[in-house]
Parts: C-alpha cells; structure tokens; sequence
C-alpha cells in the first residue's frame, strides 16, 4: 500500500490544535500524527507531498479570487502591526513557516520521501503520484479537494475529523453518504457549489443542495454545461456563470500529469538515526517525537 501524506494541511491541523507551549509544537503534532500512520496502516511505501507554491500563477491567472484573501489577510496584518508601531518594525512575524521548513528538513533528514514541483500544490503532487502509481492507495489530508481522487478500491482519503488523529476513511460510499451525489462526482460537485475557503465562488446562485441534485441528475459538469433541458431558472444561472466554471474546471481540479522525477518512496530503515536528524531533535525537543516514528517504522 502506497500512503500519500498532505504535509502543509496537517501541519497546519497541528499547529492549531497541538499546546503551544511545545517547542515546534506543528512539527511535534505532524511527528504524532505520523506515527500511527505508520503502525496503524503499514504502507509499503510513503510520499511526504508539499505545496512548493501554495497560489500557483496559473491558477490565479485563470481565477483570479483563487486564495486571494489570505493574501489580503496577510497584507492586512502587516499594516495592523506598522499602525500598532511594531518594535522591529512592523514586520508580522511568520510563526507556521520557520516550523513548516523544520519539518521538511526533518523529514528528509529521516529518510522520508518529501515530494513538491516548482509551481504546483501538494494536491498536484498527490494526484500525480495517485495517477503514476498501482493501488491500493490512501491519502491522508484534511483537503476535501482530494475527495475528487476517490476510486474504489485503489484510492481511498484518510480526513482529520478532530486534530490530526481522528480520521474518518473516505471512499465512494462516503463520499455519496456525506453530499448525496455519485461517489466519482466530487469535483464537479464542488465547482459548482465554490469554496469560499479557497476564494472560489461556484456557480452564482447554486448551492450545496442544488449543486447535488445536478450532479444526481446529469453526473458531470459537461453533461450539465450542454443541457438543453435544465429547468429555466437554473439554465439562466448556469449561464451566467458558464464563463467562470469554464475557466475553473480546467485549472481548479487537482493536476495529475506534472513534471516529477521519480521519487524513491521506500520507507526508511529504522535502524540509526541519521545525524542530522538527531541534532535537530535534540535542537528542537523533538526527541520522543522522532522515536515514536522509529518505533512504529520498526513495527511497519
């Protein structure tokens, strides 16, 4: 079994629900969350997937509202904290990122698979390796977005429900339970219905509930995109936005054809701890955090 794990998602789970007096508390709950992974699911192999660009050009170029108010949001912060007259400043301090690069360095150091390409999200590196590699594979994220990725029986996605060890498994049946639409209709689901988490605002005027009646009905986007027979109401809303689901269908969806050298995504030897990896634990109280992994790794 292949296991494919978001990174930035998780680590920022961790980040907001592990106590923060922990010293590199995301990496620490990342490092928990890993090591039951891995002795609870025992993967043959294992991809460590990072955003190299959280707000790819090409997506924002195609829809430009693509995560646009988290930039705002940090640009709002910055000069919140120049009205406030920042002793250093007025520069917001970045508490996730120095953590999200520990725990990439962490990682590597440990002979983990940590997988990105310039110019694309961890989602486009799942759906690679998802589209690259034989089954059974399970994904592990808190991104619904990668419920579109959802096969039965070859790929299956592990969702956070509380922190990041609570997981629920999401297949096709889960999938159908939990929105009411064909198990393999996610994506199309959600371009219609938007995610105003991602600066996405769907069809104008189609919700949740008739997102999932259209995709009962039609079973793609295509097929609702060149109807003839929609109710009239919902035609003239489906025009009125058919410029912008055309644009996000072709850039939104997870990208499964990009640029990867083939990783190696054999596990590490649990054997001896490479140097590296001891000294950043040991600069960082990660510790027990790390044996805990070797452990389960041993177990694997």
């Amino acid at each position: 079994m292949l296991l494919l794990v978001d990174y930035s998602s998780l680590l920022y789970r961790a980040f907001f629900s592990m106590p923060e007096h922990l010293p590199a508390h995301a990496v620490h709950g990342f490092l928990n969350m890993l090591a039951p992974l891995l002795g609870d699911r025992r993967p043959q192999r294992l991809a460590i997937a990072v955003d190299e660009d959280w707000r790819p050009a090409f997506r924002v170029e195609a829809i430009p509202s693509y995560k646009a108010h988290r930039v705002a949001g940090h640009e709002a912060g910055h000069e919140a904290r120049d009205e406030a007259g920042d002793a250093d400043g007025g520069e917001e301090e970045d508490l996730i990122g120095p953590q999200e690069a520990l725990g990439r360095e962490l990682l590597a150091a440990m002979g983990f698979a940590v997988v990105g390409a310039d110019g694309f999200e961890a989602d486009d590196v799942i759906a690679t390796l998802v589209a690259t590699s034989p089954g059974p594979i399970e994904i592990v994220s808190g991104d619904r977005d990668l419920f579109a990725l959802v096969r039965d029986p070859d790929v299956r996605v592990l969702y956070p429900r509380r922190g990041t060890t609570d997981l629920a498994l999401v297949d096709e049946a889960e999938v159908t339970r939990r929105y009411d639409i064909p198990g393999r209709a996610y994506q199309d689901f959600a371009l219609l219905r938007g995610d105003s988490s991602d600066g996405l605002p769907g069809a104008r005027g189609i919700g949740e509930k008739t997102a999932a009646k259209l995709m009962r009905e039609y079973g793609s986007l295509d097929a609702v995109l060149r109807s003839t027979e929609l109710p009239a109401a919902i035609a003239r809303k489906i025009d009125a936005s058919r410029e912008y689901l055309e644009a996000a269908r072709r850039v939104i969806p997870p990208v499964g054809d990009i640029p990867l050298t083939p990783p190696d995504l054999s596990l590490p030897r649990p054997t001896r701890q490479a140097a590296r990896a001891s000294q950043l634990a040991a600069e960082h109280d990660l510790t027990h955090a790390i044996e805990r992994v070797q452990a389960a790794l041993r177990r694997s």
